[in-house]
């Protein structure tokens, strides 16, 4: 029987679009209906060639419904290769042309001599949402753009994924600093997404030395491919590193596995730790106050955010977990090590976890948690108003996020674990009475 989704935290694999336009000079090409591009096509700006509003569409009507729409993709490539100055052209397909049958391979390998690379990738809906069309994207790139490849392994490069570009709002600002916790013990990232990036980057990862995948699971499949196709050696770490503790893990992890200079690594730890906790002690008087904000919370958002924001308010806080919820429909093969990722808490706390994506039902069940005070509610829009009912302690930081503009804010790391006390305390604080 079918199942209501009610209060979405993600679209359809085809809103996987905003991967392709997140890679600078890349844009994608929809084989779609008209209605399927405007709805997805709600994010905050692209990389900044080109503005969100501009990518070619089929808008596939009920004539290709009925005699095909090959031959209006086959056009709408040629125009689009005469008309935009892009430097990678990624054709997408749709629920519609999936369901008719069109073949978007034969279509675009007829474009393999163009002057610009075309490449294609099946993003139906009804096969996934956009966390793992991403993926598919990713790996169709790899697989058709660098077929034939001979790396020429340049010592100490490392490829960096993190999370799924602007579905995630902190995306870029994230990845900018897990680029510089990597820089800065000695290696050379390699990301392909944002600013200064692009298809010049993608020529670069199969002479990486080494992959980093921090995630629990978006983006794995692309890394393996990348393992296998060019034996480049893959690290997986499940956990986005959110202040002291987790960080120092990560850069620990990743000093093991790369080889990097352990010397530099220590000291690099030992001078950001003392910088984070200089902060914590400063304001210890305000972190420690009960009446400010209390002791325990919940978490409604993704695998990488459920995850992550547990760890770092139990092992660098101190706070106590109620249960917390991930949203974002992950596979169950990946279920099992995501639970017992967020159960390895300091203390032996355990957190309770469970796998939703029925917004409805997990608000009915945070309304009868026990927070013993005032709760503190990590999430997404969503969730605001049922903070406001509760009134709870509310931090938006995952989709939809609605009334919150993050241009290059980040939460990882150690900088990025005092970003996201300052908003905690922020909500916390406001609702002081004077």
């Amino acid at each position: 029987m079918a199942k209501i989704l009610d209060q979405p935290r993600y679209k359809c694999a085809l809103a996987a679009m905003q991967t392709v336009q997140s890679i600078p000079g890349a844009i994608p090409v929809l084989h779609s209906g008209p209605g399927c591009a405007a709805k997805l096509n709600d994010n905050n700006g692209t990389s900044g060639k080109f503005s969100p509003n501009i990518f070619p569409c089929t808008s596939i009507s009920e004539k290709e419904v009925v005699f095909g729409g090959t031959e209006k993709l086959r056009t709408t490539i040629h125009n689009a290769l005469r008309v935009i100055d892009a430097d990678l052209f990624v054709v997408l397909s749709g629920c519609t042309s999936e369901i008719i049958g069109d073949d978007i391979q034969e279509v675009t390998e007829e474009f393999e001599d163009a002057e610009k690379p075309v490449v294609w990738a099946k993003t139906p809906g009804f096969k996934g949402n956009n966390y793992v069309g991403h993926d598919w994207i990713l790996k169709s790139i790899f697989q058709q753009y660098l077929r034939g490849r001979q790396p020429k392994t340049q010592k100490g490069l490392v490829n960096i994924f993190v999370s799924p570009p602007q579905q995630d709002p902190y995306w870029l600002g994230n990845l900018r600093e897990i680029e510089s916790l990597i820089e800065a013990i000695g290696l050379t990232p390699n990301t392909i997404f944002g600013f200064g990036r692009g298809l010049k980057n993608i020529d670069k990862i199969p002479d990486a030395q080494f992959t980093i995948l921090v995630s629990p699971w978006a983006g794995t499949e692309s890394a393996e491919f990348l393992e296998k196709q060019f034996n480049i050696p893959l690290l997986k770490y499940p956990v986005l590193p959110i202040g002291a503790t987790e960080t120092t893990k990560f850069l620990c992890k990743v000093q093991e596995f790369t080889g990097a200079d352990k010397d530099l690594t220590e000291k690099v730890i030992k001078e950001k730790e003392a910088e984070f906790y200089y902060y914590i002690e400063r304001f210890a008087d305000t972190l420690l106050e009960t009446r400010i904000l209390g002791k325990r919370f919940t978490v409604v958002s993704d695998s990488q955010y459920t995850m992550a924001v547990t760890k770092f308010l139990v092992n660098d806080m101190g706070l106590f977990p109620e249960k917390v919820f991930i949203t974002d429909d992950a596979p169950e093969t990946y279920r099992q090590q995501i639970k017992n990722e967020i159960s390895t808490l300091n203390y032996g706390i355990q957190a309770e976890t469970e796998f939703s994506t029925d917004g409805n039902d997990i608000q009915n069940q945070i309304r009868k948690l026990d927070f013993a005070g005032t709760p503190l509610i990590i999430g997404s829009n969503w969730e605001k108003k049922l903070s406001q009912e509760l009134g709870a302690h509310f931090i938006n930081v995952s989709y939809p996020m609605l009334e919150k503009l993050v241009i290059n804010s980040h939460i990882a790391g150690y900088s990025g674990g005092l970003h996201l006390l300052e908003q905690i305390f922020t909500a916390a604080m406001s609702k002081l009475k004077l």
